[in-house]
């Protein structure tokens, strides 16, 4: 169940209110006249079955609520309603397979924002990333791998591909390039660090890592294990259920990819430069493809669910029988 609240200017309350009563998705609606002070006007709270979401946005979109006003689109985690359960089996599709669009698009946008907590983020992970490979730990490994924050701005790419927003694309690839490029450097720099006070040696960089050598040697198992953690990487983000990427990002060797080549860089160690950008070149086109495919086919199979049906609910209470009374 998703709750929508819709502020809009006082000339488009009626037509706003007309498309949520319509719509057999909806369990409940209340309009609050008066009380919107920017933009003035009213505010709407409908509480609607999640399949059945993305075509009441498309239609609140169609008569400029985005433009006058403002729409907002939050989760219900727990409701008790036998209006709710109705519209929730009367909405073709299932709440757990329905992907809101506009949920979608918003997540991608703030994790692909290029900011300082990005930046952060990616640098810390890089860094112990290195220092995970130094020691040839693989629990440094995997605390490196769930730090990054980079899967939100690769799974942005597979949105803005299938929704085709072009802004959208630009924003995640900038992000990861210079994400990556930022972290590489500031590993490099400490690697360099490292290095002048005698901590970090060739030796540790080009030496045998029997636990971490899968870093700079890739190959087609790389590569399908990214198309699969990406995939169920999306299927969770679309759907709500985040418990599955903890097992994405412990899949995938993009940031200890990344403070590999820091380190070869600081040494002087080209194959493992070579071996570890390609590693991670492999692992960012895998999920970049596997993302867009599994959004894509999300949105073929949608599109073929049938639209909820346009029919006042209201009138259908109104007449309905009252149930019977025991005695």
């Amino acid at each position: 169940m998703l709750r929508l609240t819709v502020t809009v200017p006082s000339e488009l309350t009626e037509q706003v209110t007309q498309v949520l009563a319509d719509s057999t998705a909806v369990s409940s609606l209340t309009l609050m006249r008066g009380v919107a002070i920017r933009p003035r006007g009213d505010v709407v709270q409908a509480d609607v079955a999640r399949e059945g979401a993305n075509a009441l946005v498309d239609q609140l979109r169609e008569l400029g609520v985005h433009q006058g006003g403002t729409l907002q689109i939050e989760p219900v985690s727990t409701w008790v309603s036998r209006a709710g359960f109705e519209a929730d089996e009367e909405t073709p599709g299932s709440s757990a397979d329905a992907v809101v669009w506009a949920e979608v698009a918003q997540r991608s946008y703030d994790d692909s924002e290029l900011n300082w907590t990005f930046l952060s983020f990616m640098s810390l992970a890089t860094l112990i990333a290195g220092i995970a490979i130094v020691l040839d730990s693989q629990i440094l490994v995997i605390g490196a791998m769930v730090l990054g924050p980079e899967f939100g701005a690769v799974a942005a790419l597979g949105v803005a591909l299938v929704r085709r927003r072009a802004l959208l694309l630009g924003v995640a690839a900038r992000a990861l390039v210079v994400g990556f490029a930022v972290a590489i450097l500031v590993t490099c720099g400490a690697s360099l660090v490292g290095r002048a006070l005698g901590w970090v040696t060739l030796q540790d960089v080009t030496g045998e890592r029997p636990a971490t050598d899968f870093i700079y040697t890739p190959d087609r198992w790389s590569f399908i294990v990214a198309v699969l953690a990406a995939a169920a990487g999306v299927l969770s983000l679309t759907s709500s259920r985040l418990g599955g990427l903890s097992g994405v990002f412990i899949s995938v060797t993009t940031i200890p990819a990344a403070g590999n080549v820091a380190l070869g860089l600081a040494f002087g160690a080209w194959h493992e430069v070579r071996g570890s950008g390609l590693q991670l070149v492999v692992n960012l086109a895998g999920m970049a493809v596997a993302g867009w495919l599994t959004l894509l086919l999300q949105q073929a199979v949608w599109s073929r669910v049938p639209a909820p049906r346009s029919h006042s609910r209201l009138n259908r209470h109104v007449h309905a029988e009252p149930p019977p009374r025991r005695r």
